[in-house]
């Protein structure tokens, strides 16, 4: 079995690798593309952008494309860059039998509302990662002639078990913001639900769609835990519970959960007074977590098809991997906010 795996190096590719080389059958050929310079034996490719490598030459058995661009922060001609143009190169090496098994996101599906969208630009989602990924799956389903599974988690955590991640991005802006009193308040509906996966279970997923029956129409594995989902209320006290925890095994204090604000109330009210007399910093902490509240306050949860039990259980877990890697900003004394000049 010949497998191709794009997004090697990025924080699910790391995890598909090692579960691969695992489990795979003996024999089996993973090939592992990088987009940036990284060592042997991992092939370099800035999918879309430079021509095919030789190495990557056909025939696969599976394609695994877990490369992307997650910043919500895309234009619409960067998102098309970083993710549709990509696609397009990876499905040039797929053959008629090949099993294309593609990562996208939950968020193509679900429900968005008024205050979520940024425009007209992105077409009824949120942001150009997004968008981008919607148009990814409709090319992949539609264009590619073989068998094709679309895996879609939601925000990714660390592994149950331990929390550990390779890389701390999206998600893991609330803590240091928590932690420094730059979340002053959290914008949102306390009971609207927040998805979240742990990364062990999203690779599980990815392996499983790899290494099972092949699929004889195109398939969609949905990670959530549906009813049993967070609530932003209790996504933030865990949050907190876990931070405040590791505090007090270090002598530090303990950090305040912050007040809920609805995002009503901050967009008429609150925010033209944030941007009016908070410092730079400060702004930018609004900007990033302003992103994110749309994220936790969904007005209903995933459909799932693969259900993640306990995410309670893995916020925690997750928390702890940051606070214990970062232990100088998970021990800082908070910073409430203060008015310019003030």
């Amino acid at each position: 079995m010949r497998i191709l795996l794009t997004g090697a190096t990025g924080i699910v590719g790391t995890e598909v690798t090692a579960r691969l080389r695992t489990i795979a059958p003996r024999g089996t050929d993973l090939v592992r593309v990088a987009r940036r310079h990284a060592p042997n034996p991992l092939v370099r490719w800035d999918i879309g952008a430079a021509p095919v490598p030789t190495e990557l030459s056909g025939p696969w058995d599976v394609i695994v494309h877990t490369a992307a661009s997650t910043r919500w922060t895309l234009s619409r001609a960067e998102a098309a860059d970083a993710n549709i143009r990509p696609l397009r190169a990876v499905l040039s090496l797929a053959g008629p039998d090949t099993h294309v098994v593609h990562v996208s996101t939950a968020y193509v599906g679900g429900i968005r509302t008024p205050e979520d969208l940024r425009g007209p630009e992105f077409e009824g989602y949120r942001n150009g990662y997004e968008w981008s990924k919607a148009v990814c799956e409709e090319i992949v389903t539609t264009e590619h002639p073989g068998p094709v599974t679309v895996i879609r988690p939601p925000l990714i955590m660390g592994s149950r078990a331990d929390g550990r991640i390779s890389r701390f991005s999206g998600p893991y802006t609330l803590f240091p913001a928590l932690v420094s009193g730059l979340a002053a308040v959290v914008v949102g509906d306390p009971d609207g639900y927040a998805e979240i996966s742990p990364l062990d279970e999203v690779a599980d997923a990815i392996v499983a769609a790899a290494l099972g029956p092949v699929p004889a129409a195109p398939h969609t594995e949905t990670l959530a835990a549906g009813a049993a989902s967070l609530r932003l209320s209790a996504l933030v006290r865990i949050s907190c519970d876990t931070l405040n925890a590791f505090r007090a095994a270090h002598g530090a204090g303990p950090i305040a959960v912050p007040p809920t604000v609805s995002t009503d109330s901050w967009n008429r009210f609150f925010l033209p007074l944030a941007r009016q007399w908070l410092s730079p910093v400060q702004q930018q902490a609004v900007n990033l977590l302003a992103m994110f509240q749309s994220y936790t306050s969904m007005a209903e949860p995933f459909a799932p098809t693969r259900p993640v039990r306990d995410p309670g259980e893995v916020m925690a877990s997750s928390v702890h991997h940051w606070a214990r890697s970062r232990p100088r900003q998970a021990l800082a004394d908070p910073r409430p906010w203060t008015l310019v000049g003030a």
